[in-house]
């Protein structure tokens, strides 16, 4: 009995499956992460075989853009869409109730009405945070620090597309003259 072999060529799994291929000859491809100098979550780009059989493919950046995956996509954006939209409403409220605060923050001047140090970003957080609305000291926005006594506006930087203005009173401290210190 004679034994015969047929020889066939292995294909490596990633190649086995014919990529489609985009209008230019490249390979169409769904990301599913954002890609720098690429594209964004969600994009249907076009790039050349070896870029997505050695890259994007392998690390997990990218999948075949088939009808599917293109469905899918268009329903988590819907989603995210109004997740955002609820998610500006929110800040949106929030940067009306800043609006409608002005805080009030003590400091050691002399009498001609200088502060003795200045009033910056991290004292107006901490005020804020008195009553009950935390931001981050790079939220607030000023054009320099306040080294006098009196009414400022400060500008909020809630978020990209929301702002709004902050009523800030800097007075003097108030000291007990019979012993000449701060309360």
């Amino acid at each position: 009995m004679i034994k015969t072999q047929c020889s066939r060529k292995k294909q490596s799994p990633h190649r086995s499956k014919r990529l489609p291929r985009g209008p230019h000859g490249g390979i169409e491809l769904l990301l599913v992460h954002s890609v720098e100098n690429l594209g964004r979550q969600g994009d249907v780009v076009e790039v050349r075989p070896g870029y997505a059989h050695n890259y994007l493919l392998p690390q997990g950046l990218a999948t075949v853009a088939s009808e599917h995956h293109k469905r899918m996509v268009e329903k988590h954006r819907e989603k995210l869409a109004e997740m955002e939209k609820a998610r500006l409403a929110d800040l949106r409220k929030l940067a009306g109730e800043i609006g409608r605060q002005s805080i009030t923050i003590e400091a050691n001047a002399n009498e001609e009405g200088h502060l003795y140090g200045s009033v910056g970003a991290a004292e107006i957080v901490a005020a804020l945070r008195r009553c009950n609305i935390s931001l981050a000291p790079e939220q607030v926005k000023l054009t320099g620090p306040l080294k006098e006594l009196g009414l400022y506006t400060v500008s909020i930087h809630v978020a990209p597309e929301v702002d709004t203005e902050l009523k800030v009173w800097v007075v003097p401290s108030v000291t007990d003259d019979t012993s000449g210190t701060a309360t």
